[in-house]
């Protein structure tokens, strides 16, 4: 099944930011547009740890995402790379980033449901 990441349900827009959520089979994938200066961390306040609870696998198409792991340490993902992040992690982008992940969907709609709560 292909669908046009437009015609993917919208999960939050804020200003310059939006995200949109699919769920497919056992996978859930997520498209992000953030802003500069974007911090994940208060918006994961609230779940596990104050973190995301999903391992994604993804690609960064503009701009750059840092990341904490876990165990404090750090990584930079830039525009052209893919990654893999593991449960436990939080992001920053300094100057703002366009990118999709996809990971299991049962932690991914976890995160999902917290956001729209949130943001609605």
């Amino acid at each position: 099944m292909a669908t046009p990441i437009a015609d993917m349900p919208i999960e939050v827009a804020q200003g310059y930011l939006e995200t949109r959520y699919l769920e497919l089979g056992d996978m859930a994938i997520r498209y992000a547009s953030i802003p500069a200066g974007t911090d994940f961390g208060p918006v994961l306040k609230g779940l596990p740890h104050d973190r995301c609870p999903s391992p994604h696998w993804g690609i960064v198409m503009e701009g750059s995402l840092r990341l904490e792991h876990a165990d404090g340490t750090f990584e930079t993902a830039s525009a052209g790379e893919v990654y893999h992040w593991p449960a436990g992690h939080t992001a920053t982008s300094l100057n703002g980033a366009v990118f999709i992940e996809v990971g299991p969907v049962a932690p991914m709609r976890e995160f999902h449901e917290h956001a729209l709560r949130l943001f609605s």
